[in-house]
């Protein structure tokens, strides 16, 4: 599967940015979509799953309750609303597609083959 993510940004903190993964080539159906970020200097980390089949949502616990993954079936689109933004939220934000995950890997890099090419997402203080 081909996956495009839009919708990065510079937002002030507190505000509010809606990022957006256009997945093509191949079904969704039985996957994972999810986001990663990559933050300057640091290692890349989970941010959230949605499964493609049910929606069921999965988050870290940095950003619960500030972040919501959703998707449109019928587009074959992810999206990531993030509000109450906070300066430590700045990265490159990267979405993932994989298929079959267990709940102990889907917060695991190496559980998606598909990868997206990242859109940065900044907030200023």
């Amino acid at each position: 599967v081909q996956l495009q993510a839009s919708g990065g940004g510079l937002v002030q903190a507190g505000g509010s940015l809606r990022l957006s993964c256009a997945a093509s080539g191949r079904t969704l159906r039985n996957g994972v979509m999810a986001w990663f970020r990559q933050a300057p200097g640091k290692e890349r980390e989970f941010v959230a799953a949605i499964r493609w089949n049910g929606g069921n949502t999965y988050y870290a616990d940095s950003v619960k309750g500030r972040f919501t993954i959703s998707r449109d079936n019928a587009k074959n689109t992810a999206y990531l609303q993030m509000n109450s933004l906070k300066p430590e939220d700045t990265a490159v934000y990267y979405c993932a597609a994989g298929y079959s995950l267990i709940l102990s890997t889907m917060r695991q890099i190496r559980a998606y083959d598909s990868w997206g090419q990242g859109t940065l997402v900044t907030v200023s203080s």
